[in-house]
């Protein structure tokens, strides 16, 4: 038994920004520059919820990465260019779904990332058909689509796990680590802000693909899990992974596998 791949899977995370563009406009802050709308918006929030992590709508997707997984390829990489701006990146996202109709894989995807990109296309102008259907172009679609919380053609893995109970939900950091794989490396989502203003958006790009690796083989383990893989079959799909990152050029990839390699055997 191997991983059945006869949809390509897409793992995906998002990195954002205040989107201080927009916030300015909302609340009338012409006055103010980035910094200080940020700021601005931040106290807002903490005075509405008591914490300061911004409402949906106003964060800005500034890096998207992807672990794609098909019966001959396997890839990770973040879309667009460190310079291509939000409308190409959250266009090709949903570009990519129109291409490959795959399986998406996200921690808290549903919870967090799927709301902003809707936002972000509804304020670029993006057209997504395909993403959108709920059986009316594909009958198939009607029992399995990509916006029912409970079908399988987007897993949120933290959702799933937890058994959609909110109060068992847990950190992907944390599962990843508990499962030997390397977990955060080198940021944290409440450093890319910082991270922005310093430009270092390949900084940003990188976390977010170690991120989409975690989620990935966190995946893989759910597929032996619910019996779609057997151990050996779980074994090839981790050295086919290894062996992507071993060849990779990039240094921060080249140290999740370093990383990674004490990670426990799974039976």
């Amino acid at each position: 038994m191997s991983l059945a791949l006869s949809e390509p899977v897409m793992v995906f995370d998002i990195e954002t920004i205040p989107d201080t563009e927009g916030g300015r406009r909302i609340h009338g802050m012409a006055e103010l520059d980035d910094a200080g709308v940020a700021k601005a918006l931040s106290q807002l929030r903490v005075q509405k919820t008591g914490n300061d992590f911004l409402a949906h709508h106003l964060h800005r997707v500034v890096a998207i990465s992807v672990v794609l997984a098909t019966r001959d390829q396997l890839k990770v990489w973040s879309l667009g260019t460190p310079e291509s701006g939000e409308a190409e990146l959250v266009g090709r996202f949903f570009e990519g779904i129109e291409r490959y109709c795959p399986v998406l894989v996200s921690w808290n995807g549903g919870g967090f990332d799927l709301p902003v990109l809707h936002y972000r296309a509804l304020v670029h102008g993006v057209s997504a058909p395909r993403y959108w259907d709920i059986g009316d172009e594909d009958r198939a679609f009607r029992y399995n689509n990509y916006l029912s919380r409970f079908h399988w053609r987007h897993v949120d893995l933290m959702d799933v796990l937890a058994g959609y109970q909110m109060r068992a939900n847990a950190p992907l950091d944390e599962v990843a680590t508990l499962l030997g794989f390397p977990g955060k490396m080198g940021m944290s989502g409440a450093g890319v802000w910082d991270a922005w203003q310093g430009g270092d958006i390949q900084g940003i790009r990188n976390y977010c693909e170690t991120d989409v690796l975690n989620t990935y083989l966190v995946f893989l383990r759910f597929e032996r899990l619910r019996g779609r893989l057997s151990p050996e079959g779980l074994a090839r799909e981790e050295a086919r992974l290894a062996q992507l990152l071993a060849q990779a050029d990039g240094g921060h990839l080249q140290d999740f596998l370093a990383a990674w390699r004490g990670a426990p055997a799974a039976g």
